[in-house]
């Protein structure tokens, strides 16, 4: 059985944006404190939600007033169910491309220590199924001013960079811990934001790291119609330190918002939507958008749950101040399936 496809049309002035990666089922405790070995402790709150880099990416910037569309993973299971749910719930469209797989869905079990805000997870992320890219992808980007990938189920992460690279769609890869997919998708990547705990075979510092990552994007670049030279952005995130970026021959550090922590997780997978939606605006600098980005990320430290946090986001006052006159012809896609316009 095919996916269906993505519901509705874009909104004229309404950032597009694809994200294709993990999609958990999130069981999250929020606790006094971690239990030991064979004890058990009572939490002080629970909550259930989607999760995954990509999913939370995606959840972030529909609720910045952008259109997300998401390219995962869930399959038939009745927890899948659960996870669509709350997706459609929060303005995402999901593409499943793998809708008939019986398996249940990988389940994240998350702990938050109350005082700290410190997060504890335990989950098989993408291990347990492979997933294959459909031949019809590069028409699930139909419409897209940015893609973002996670570099979970590596064949679809490498096939949606590079139908994104092929339709000259900026190309934004969370690069949060090393995969062995790192190594082909981050060359075909036009901005790669990394956590300081990301390491290049070979490297000890993240410093180090960005800088192999600099060097192995220059071939790739340098190849791709339309874009031959493009300086290609690398960020480094060091928690609540300053953002440290690399663009061409420019660098420099971005501050991060002080905030009172009482909520980490997914603080990585905020930063990385709020600068997919900020990517989408042609008139903002590098630093705009991380600053941006940061702003998103403290935002969602300082509230305790995975989403009461969004209902403050606009008070950042980020939304996109594009009109109908600033849209081009790939804004108003074809549906992928008829050749006429999204109903």
């Amino acid at each position: 059985m095919a996916p269906d496809p993505p519901p509705g049309r874009p909104r004229l002035g309404v950032p597009v944006g694809v994200f294709v990666g993990l999609t958990t089922l999130d069981v999250l405790h929020r606790v006094e404190r971690s239990p030991g070995p064979n004890e058990k402790v009572t939490a002080l709150r629970q909550d259930v939600a989607a999760g995954g880099p990509a999913t939370n990416a995606a959840v972030v910037f529909a609720a910045m007033g952008g259109t997300a569309r998401l390219i995962t993973s869930m399959g038939s299971d009745p927890l899948a169910a659960v996870i669509r749910a709350e997706l459609t719930g929060r303005g995402v469209q999901t593409i499943d491309v793998t809708p008939d797989d019986p398996g249940p869905p990988a389940i994240s079990s998350v702990a938050i220590t109350q005082g700290t805000g410190d997060r504890s997870v335990i989950s098989i992320d993408a291990g347990a199924r492979v997933v294959q890219a459909p031949e019809f992808l590069q028409s699930l980007l139909s419409g897209a001013e940015v893609v973002l990938i996670d570099g979970h189920h590596p064949e679809l992460a490498l096939a949606a960079a590079r139908c994104a690279r092929a339709a000259h769609i900026p190309v934004v890869v969370d690069a949060g811990r090393w995969k062995p997919v790192m190594a082909e998708l981050l060359p075909m990547a036009d901005d790669v934001i990394c956590s300081a705990d990301f390491r290049w075979p070979g490297t000890t510092h993240p410093d180090d790291s960005a800088a192999a990552i600099r060097a192995s994007g220059t071939p790739e670049r340098s190849a791709t119609p339309g874009r031959p030279g493009t300086p290609r952005l690398v960020a480094v995130t060091h928690g609540s330190a300053p953002i440290r970026w690399w663009e061409g021959v420019e660098s420099g550090t971005v501050p991060v918002p002080a905030v009172a922590v009482v909520d980490t997780l997914g603080a990585g997978d905020a930063l990385h939507g709020g600068y997919a939606f900020l990517r989408t605006d042609p008139g903002r600098s590098v630093t705009d958008r991380l600053a941006g980005a940061a702003r998103v990320a403290a935002l969602r430290c300082s509230v305790a749950g995975p989403r009461e946090w969004l209902r403050a986001l606009p008070s950042l006052h980020l939304a996109a101040t594009r009109d109908a006159s600033e849209m081009t012809p790939s804004d108003s896609p074809a549906h992928p399936w008829t050749g006429q316009g999204l109903p």
